[in-house]
């Protein structure tokens, strides 16, 4: 499964994949990996990824809409 608004999260705080792998101590392979489908998320990488963008889990899952941005 890929990760779209994962990846839209991303680019909107300017982060490069391997920037953001290491953010989350991971590889960028590890990375790579999740966002292919190849492996699933951790749930605790998918928490830590809703305190670096400030965005619930299910939005970046793509479960719910697109999270309203800040005004």
């Amino acid at each position: 499964m890929k990760y779209p608004n994962i990846e839209a999260e991303r680019a909107r705080y300017n982060l490069t994949q391997a920037e953001l792998a290491e953010s989350l101590s991971v590889s960028r392979a590890t990375y790579t990996n999740w966002q292919s489908g190849r492996s699933e998320i951790p749930g605790s990488q998918i928490i830590a990824m809703t305190k670096l963008f400030g965005v619930s889990s299910d939005y970046l899952l793509g479960l719910t809409n697109p999270e309203p941005k800040p005004a």
